[in-house]
């Protein structure tokens, strides 16, 4: 192969992650809500320890387990916040609903 064609095809590679890299992070962010409503708290180190374990099992190469860790730390660090960041979203959110609530009750007391 020539290298504008290995180029063409780690292009085409780099678009397959993009994607799994998407879907992986819409599981995230479903785990994310999962876990706050049964108040579970987003970091779970034994859960990270499994993925790496996971992900050493299936390297074939040429990757060296230690830079595919790194790799993965980073993915789950990137997850890790959107989780996060989820949970803020949808804490403000609850909280707005809950002030839009107390505005929209009628006030007593008061005279006209």
């Amino acid at each position: 192969m020539t290298i504008e064609e290995l180029r063409i095809r780690i292009d085409e590679l780099d678009r397959q992650l993009v994607e799994l890299l998407s879907e992986r992070a819409r599981a995230a962010q479903m785990i994310g809500y999962l876990k706050a409503a049964t108040s579970l708290p987003v970091y779970e180190p034994n859960r990270e320890k499994i993925i790496y374990a996971n992900v050493r099992a299936a390297n074939k190469g040429p990757l060296p387990d230690i830079e595919l860790t790194h790799i993965y730390e980073r993915i789950i660090d990137v997850m890790r916040a959107l989780q996060k960041n989820e949970l803020a979203s949808q804490r403000n959110a609850q909280q707005q609903q809950g002030h839009a609530a107390g505005d929209a009750a009628p006030e007593t007391g008061k005279k006209s």
